[in-house]
């Protein structure tokens, strides 16, 4: 028989959080009587993570472990957890506890009440940086104006998705996953419950400020192409504006006649538009750069080994 719930918990060097992790799920999942597995993806950790994790699954054969062969990021385990995961709900989860198990009954809940997707949206981002903060905020209303898919904002990869909406996820054959774009994208009956976030019980962030913005890039790319039509636009008009300078010049040199002067003006218009070709050649190469990703056809991720029961075995 399989489970009705699956937690997936991708980690990467989250040796500090394994048991304080599992013992606060287990604490939270066993009083409510229902049948529960915990997946947790190893992406390719290099302090003991596995190690830590393989005594827990000795010790609790509900805890399976799923072994990538390196480092394929977040998005790519939590696309092997939704994969390998067996349960009629699941719920994916960070390892710091930042997405608090004490959540996951009100969540199971207000599935029960005929939601596909529970959100777990917080209430407030105290717990980050003033940076982070910032940046989260600004991205997403940038992203909402540019993408057809609107983006839940403060709301991550912590939530309840039943197994429609993840058999659905794995019809998606991308390669390059943004996966809070995915989750919005795939739709179903959706609700939202609130937390606040606490801060991390161990460990430090993944995810610097180069890690930040090509995550939000990755985002931008996958799920607007405004960024080009903005290059075009914007191509348009210098090309319209510098034609009616041209004009001027033609006037200008009928009139007054043609004095050599403007070198200054020239090497700055020169400069400008210059870089203004560049920023939109970059902006063709980032897709292109995407295409060529995704035609490769390689595997989103490769699991070197899995501890537990097989996918397809109640």
């Amino acid at each position: 028989m399989f489970p009705t719930l699956s937690l997936i918990i991708p980690m990467h060097n989250e040796a500090p959080n394994v048991a304080s992790c599992y013992e606060r799920i287990r604490t939270i999942l066993d009083p409510l009587g229902e049948s529960w597995e915990l997946l947790c993806v190893n992406d390719g950790s290099r302090d003991d993570t596995l190690a830590r994790l393989l005594a827990l699954r000795e010790q609790d054969p509900r805890v399976t472990v799923i072994d990538l062969s390196r480092n394929f990021g977040k998005e790519a385990a939590l696309t092997a957890g939704l994969d390998q995961a067996r349960g009629d709900a699941v719920i994916p989860m960070d390892a710091d506890l930042q997405d608090p198990p004490e959540l996951i009954p009100e969540l199971l809940a207000r599935w029960r009440e005929g939601f596909d997707v529970v959100l777990a949206v917080r209430s407030s981002r105290t717990s980050d940086s003033l940076f982070k903060r910032g940046t989260a905020r600004f991205f997403y209303r940038f992203i909402n104006r540019m993408s057809e898919v609107q983006i839940p904002e403060d709301a991550g990869d912590f939530r309840l998705m039943s197994r429609a909406v993840v058999d659905a996820l794995k019809l998606l054959p991308e390669r390059r996953r943004f996966m809070k774009g995915l989750f919005a994208w795939v739709g179903f009956r959706t609700t939202e419950v609130h937390y606040d976030r606490p801060p991390r019980a161990a460990g430090e962030t993944k995810f610097n400020a180069w890690r930040l913005w090509n995550f939000a890039l990755e985002g931008i790319t996958s799920f607007s192409h405004l960024p080009l039509k903005v290059a075009s636009y914007f191509g348009m008009a210098v090309s319209f504006f510098a034609f009616l300078y041209a004009i001027k010049i033609v006037i200008d040199t009928l009139v007054y006649g043609n004095p050599v002067k403007g070198y200054p003006s020239l090497m700055v218009a020169i400069l400008f538009f210059s870089g203004v070709q560049l920023v939109a050649i970059g902006v063709i190469g980032e897709y292109l750069g995407r295409l060529y990703e995704e035609s490769k056809q390689r595997p989103v991720y490769l699991i070197r080994k899995r501890y537990g029961p097989p996918v397809d075995t109640p």
